[in-house]
């Protein structure tokens, strides 16, 4: 079997969702994709920092990164050439864009980089079939020092039942199912790769932010 042919449908089914979705792509997800905002005002970036964005979509969010965090490099992937198309005319030259998958994109030549000082993928994992593999192939890219910072949605336990069940079906039209075991699998990676993890439950419990941080390396004084 062509191991190529999941990667190439799925960004196919990518396009087709969204090429006309992403024309109204902004307008319509910022009454339901809470927490990303959130997200970015704590990546804590210094100017010339490394940023990368996996399901970077239309562009939205490596732009308002820059605003918050002036003086970062921006760097951005997706799976869709639609989406991508979209970046590129928000974004323009003030990021490096490339097409690819999550799970094993090869930095060094899309980028030209190994590795990033800040990695973030919102609302991005309910998308990505084999979720799992886009996580730990995130963390294995960054700097000592760095950290890969995730939201998505969560266990949806606050909200109403009525409300639990209209959401999900709204969210299955776009091939989305919520990651509910995020934080453990996210804590699994942590433990194998030896990461500092923390994880935050948005309001209603609607979604859920984890950050994996890779310690700076030890300093050995020679005396």
């Amino acid at each position: 079997m062509n191991a190529t042919a999941p990667v190439a449908g799925h960004a196919a089914l990518m396009d087709s969702i969204y090429r006309r979705q992403r024309h109204i792509y902004d307008l319509t997800r910022k009454y339901y994709l809470f927490g990303r905002d959130t997200m970015i005002r704590g990546l804590q970036c210094e100017p010339g920092m490394r940023v990368l964005e996996i399901g970077c979509g239309t562009g939205r969010n490596l732009a308002r990164i820059a605003r918050t965090w002036p003086g970062v490099t921006l760097h951005g992937l997706d799976i869709s050439a639609e989406m991508l198309d979209s970046a590129r005319k928000a974004l323009g030259p003030h990021a490096r864009l490339a097409l690819g998958d999550a799970t094993g994109f090869d930095p060094e030549a899309l980028f030209g980089t190994q590795r990033f000082d800040r990695i973030v993928i919102p609302f991005a994992l309910s998308m990505i079939p084999q979720w799992q593999s886009a996580i730990a192939h995130a963390a294995s890219l960054l700097e000592p020092g760095g950290s890969l910072h995730m939201v998505d949605f969560g266990d949806l336990g606050g909200l109403p039942r009525p409300a639990r069940t209209l959401l999900s079906a709204w969210l299955r039209k776009f091939h989305v199912t919520p990651r509910r075991d995020l934080v453990m699998h996210a804590a699994g990676i942590s433990y194998r790769l030896r990461l500092e993890i923390t994880a935050q439950r948005g309001a209603l419990g609607y979604y859920s932010i984890v950050i994996l941080r890779r310690p700076r390396a030890s300093l050995h004084l020679t005396i």
